[in-house]
């Protein structure tokens, strides 16, 4: 396991739901290579959704661009090994 190594970026989850990220994140690595980003991407989700109800986005990569609108309190960006990780639940917008 890698937790403890994470670097948050920037967040606006609750500290229980950004540990949850971040031990998903870390179980993802454990299981798929670390260049299978899509593979690591859909466990975080699958995750996500099962605990926290359908709707979540997973983004994970070393370089990407994004713009999204997000559920307020949903938002997590941080870094682990190599990686960038993205988690949010999607918000419809005005």
């Amino acid at each position: 396991m890698l937790e403890g190594k994470a670097l948050v970026e920037d967040t606006d989850m609750p500290l229980t739901m950004q540990i949850q990220a971040m031990s998903s994140a870390s179980q993802a690595l454990d299981l798929y290579d670390v260049f299978d980003c899509k593979s690591i991407a859909g466990f975080i989700k699958k995750e996500f959704d099962g605990k926290y109800g359908n709707g979540w986005q997973c983004v994970v990569g070393s370089n990407f661009g994004c713009f999204f609108t997000h559920s307020k309190g949903t938002f997590i960006y941080f870094t682990l090994e190599r990686l960038k990780f993205l988690i949010f639940k999607g918000a419809s917008s005005p």
